[in-house]
């Protein structure tokens, strides 16, 4: 028997998919495409024998072409239905996060790799998390900290690296004859890989022009050099004093030297490295 209700289609209406709204696919939007999960800003609509397409730029720079589908992207976690934009948007440049990198609003974290980065200590970690928090967060990259390298090869061995799981590790001062060299020398291998600074300390890898000062100051061996960088630019002894100073001039790549720049973004790049 066929209810009058519901007509020749049994499907009661809460059960029926309600169309997704529809967005229009306007230059620099930032959507996720469902079957695939490749997210991206938007860089071209256009029409094809098929249908409508729209390419997609993400984070590193790549296009992918795809069909502009009912129900196909997902726009800040919700299911959207992409349509031709009505006229020409006027061109806007993409955001961008603190490391340089196209910014991705809206995508939510990945679950985090069983690859890690390592790096010496906390004003290193808190360093690469100001500068590179976004990108690490889209591709699930969890950073962790050392108490000094001289236990290296132990924690190394500890993590077990190997395929799948790799094991990338920031150094300070890594030059060729010093103590740090030979320790990295130790646990370098396919999937372990060191990587590391001239600077004696991370401090040093933030611009003296960001901080306000002419140049880092030298500090002779022996005495401590945190305690004594502060001494001789006049700043108040207090260690976490003074890096939170620090730290707070830093609000992208552009206020650290390339020879970090470089470094993490290698270390990134291995994390995330398909076996």
């Amino acid at each position: 028997m066929r209810s009058h209700q519901y007509g020749p289609d049994l499907t009661p209406p809460w059960k029926k998919q309600q169309p997704a709204p529809e967005v229009p696919a306007e230059r620099d939007l930032v959507v996720e495409e469902v079957a695939t999960g490749f997210c991206g800003a938007v860089v071209r609509c256009e029409k094809t024998a098929e249908g409508f397409t729209v390419t997609l730029e993400d984070r590193f720079g790549k296009h992918r072409v795809f069909p502009m589908v009912p129900r196909g992207f997902l726009l800040e976690g919700r299911v959207v239905t992409l349509v031709r934009p009505t006229a020409p948007a006027t061109p806007r440049a993409p955001g961008r996060t603190a490391s340089g990198s196209i910014a991705v609003p809206g995508v939510r974290a990945r679950v985090a790799r069983e690859s890690r980065i390592y790096v010496e200590g906390r004003h290193d970690a808190e360093l690469v998390e100001r500068v590179w928090g976004d990108d690490l967060r889209i591709e699930g990259v969890v950073v962790e900290y050392l108490q000094g390298i001289d236990d290296l090869p132990a924690i190394v061995a500890d993590f077990a690296p190997g395929p799948g799981r790799r094991l990338g590790v920031l150094v300070d001062h890594l030059l060729p004859g010093t103590k740090e060299h030979r320790i990295a020398a130790q646990v370098t291998g396919d999937s372990v890989l060191v990587v590391g600074h001239p600077y004696i300390d991370i401090w040093q890898a933030v611009k003296p022009s960001s901080v306000d000062i002419p140049a880092w100051p030298a500090v002779p061996r022996g005495e401590d050099w945190k305690e004594g960088t502060c001494r001789r630019l006049g700043w108040p002894v207090d260690t976490p004093a003074a890096w939170k100073h620090i730290l707070s001039k830093v609000d992208s790549y552009k206020d650290l030297e390339p020879e970090l720049l470089g470094r993490v973004e290698e270390l990134i790049d291995f994390a995330t490295l398909a076996d």
